[in-house]
């Protein structure tokens, strides 16, 4: 079994280690309207994390229906690659998020890293509460498209490879700030 865990404990010193002494105002910087703040990608990672929370759910209540498309294993192969492909951190290339997953224009509340730092051990417990789906090699759709099936194992998969992207987007933005700061 994957230890996605251990991962989401270090994305999470991640964020925590790097952006753990900036102001609200340094959190919130962006260095133009079409680039996220930290703060931004923070929530970002929250709000798309906790839309699969109702989706393991309802597999536990079962009241889960999968779509039909979900019983072709080729295609939840295929779109559980290409998806984990997209979240990749290396960020060649911009993505742009389903509305139901973006971030609020305004500026982010105080207190974003420790929200931030409670959903990490949330979904750490959901992940762990879920071994036993997983064994069971459940297809779930994505949250923001019925028609977008993956294992959940692939889900797990995404989300910590999606946080690992973020932080890296994160970086980006925090060394504009520096940079614009010293001109």
């Amino acid at each position: 079994m994957k230890n996605w865990s251990k991962q989401i404990d270090e994305n999470t010193q991640n964020f925590v280690e790097t952006f753990g002494g900036l102001s609200m105002e340094q959190l919130n910087w962006k260095p133009n309207a079409n680039t996220w703040s930290i703060a931004q990608n923070m929530e970002h990672l929250i709000v798309i994390n906790k839309t699969y929370f109702p989706i393991i759910e309802s597999i536990r209540n079962g009241k889960y229906k999968k779509p039909f498309i979900a019983k072709f294993g080729f295609i939840v192969a295929f779109f559980g690659k290409t998806i984990l492909q997209a979240v990749q951190p290396d960020r060649k290339k911009k993505m742009k998020t389903f509305p139901i997953w973006e971030p609020s224009k305004s500026a982010i509340p105080e207190g974003i890293l420790d929200r931030f730092k409670a959903h990490q051990s949330e979904l750490q417990q959901i992940i762990e509460n879920s071994r036993d789906l997983i064994e069971k090699r459940t297809i779930i759709s994505s949250p923001a498209n019925k028609n977008l099936v993956y294992k959940l194992e692939t889900a797990f998969d995404i989300i910590v490879t999606h946080e690992q992207r973020h932080f890296q987007q994160s970086k980006e933005t925090y060394q504009l700030m520096i940079k614009e700061s010293r001109s």
